[in-house]
């Protein structure tokens, strides 16, 4: 919206030249940082004062480790101040011509609102499973088809008409269209390497990404401030990536696909940083909201989304490791509890407790320890995914 405001003043009289900075990235970036911090910072406490008034607390599971029980009725649902962070900072100082910012946001926003109703159906009807897996999925899925879709032909082609000409061709052709290798799955620390993936290997690969990483965030998000610090710099670090990727130079010298106008993500990752900054102020332990649903679900899809436009969903997986170790702890446990009750008559767990945050806790770990620890882990993650920018 700015950039938009600038360009018409610097028409209207050469005095008015200073505003081509807002035609640098790197300065818009740093300015939705800001922005977003500041609307966080100074719309924090009304927002919590808010929920608070609406009964908005979060309930606690009658399994939940029993040190958990004092945070009972502490209010959920604080994911709205990081949306609303994200989505205003975001109009403010990106393009809003580009088309990868618009389905970051679709993404973003219809994983948000799914999250909110999992937490309305918690706090509104006391129910602490909300809403049940099956429906949540099924949303899941829908929106994450519909961005791969998208994604798929977005990749190689900057019009939106170009894309929907190549949908079409695609479905005439009998769905047998040749993807540029650019859309290819990308080996970190290689060079020029990448696999053909083809439209139906790219769609599922880009839904896999998207619906899991938002799942991972959500299942990491069980501690004071466990998740958010891990969505600020595996964002930030794809911020990064996304400004390679959007410079014909840099992409060039580093040996990166060129993907024109993926560049303006970095406007989209350091709103997220900047509001996750300002959501950590008040998430901190003792934590004054959590983020719930709303939060968790829309950060990690929004982080799924960014790296399959960047073609980075391998280096995701290693920057985002404490998102990916969470996650399995939790599958490996249901399952082999599920193959022990059936073999044995009786589950047994591998972990003392899932998700892996849990099962330190169970081991002696106090929850700052845990939080600290799993930031430190992912801060040295986060340094060798940005390796790869270079060490290939």
């Amino acid at each position: 919206m700015l950039i938009t405001l600038a360009q018409w003043l610097q028409g209207l009289s050469p005095e008015f030249g200073f505003f081509r900075v807002f035609q640098y990235i790197t300065f818009r970036a740093v300015m939705a940082a800001l922005t977003a911090l500041l609307i966080g910072l100074f719309a924090g406490p009304a927002v919590i004062r808010h929920l608070v008034s609406l009964k908005i607390g979060q309930p606690i599971r009658d399994y939940a480790m029993q040190s958990h029980m004092v945070k009972t009725g502490t209010p959920t649902m604080g994911g709205v101040l990081i949306l609303i962070g994200i989505g205003t900072s975001t109009l403010l100082w990106a393009d809003l011509t580009n088309r990868f910012v618009w389905i970051v946001m679709l993404v973003t926003f219809g994983f948000g609102a799914i999250g909110w109703v999992d937490d309305w159906r918690k706090v509104v009807h006391k129910d602490p499973e909300g809403m049940r897996s099956r429906e949540k999925y099924m949303w899941q899925s829908m929106i994450g088809l519909v961005a791969a879709l998208y994604l798929v032909f977005s990749i190689s082609e900057s019009s939106n008409l170009r894309v929907l000409e190549l949908f079409y061709l695609w479905v005439q052709s009998g769905f047998d269209v040749n993807l540029p290798p650019k859309a290819g799955l990308l080996l970190p620390f290689m060079k020029e390497v990448s696999y053909p993936l083809g439209v139906f290997g790219f769609v599922i690969l880009t839904y896999l990404v998207i619906v899991g990483s938002s799942n991972a965030v959500n299942l990491t998000d069980g501690l004071d401030g466990l998740a958010i610090m891990p969505v600020v710099m595996v964002g930030s670090a794809l911020g990064v990536f996304a400004y390679v990727t959007g410079s014909s130079v840099y992409s060039k010298y580093l040996i990166f696909p060129y993907i024109p106008g993926s560049g303006e993500l970095m406007i989209f990752c350091a709103a997220m940083a900047g509001a996750g900054l300002a959501f950590l102020w008040f998430n901190t332990h003792p934590a004054q909201v959590f983020m719930g649903d709303v939060g968790a679900l829309a950060l990690g899809g929004a982080l799924g989304t960014i790296a399959v436009i960047v073609r980075q969903e391998i280096v995701l997986a290693i920057m985002g490791g404490i998102f990916v170790v969470e996650a399995l702890s939790v599958m490996l446990q249901v399952a082999y509890f599920k193959y022990t009750k059936k073999k044995y008559g009786e589950g047994r767990r591998i972990l003392k407790m899932a998700p892996l945050h849990h099962h330190f806790e169970k081991s002696g770990w106090t929850e700052t320890q845990v939080v600290v620890r799993f930031w430190i882990i992912t801060m040295l993650l986060c340094l060798v995914g940005m390796s790869t920018l270079k060490l290939r």
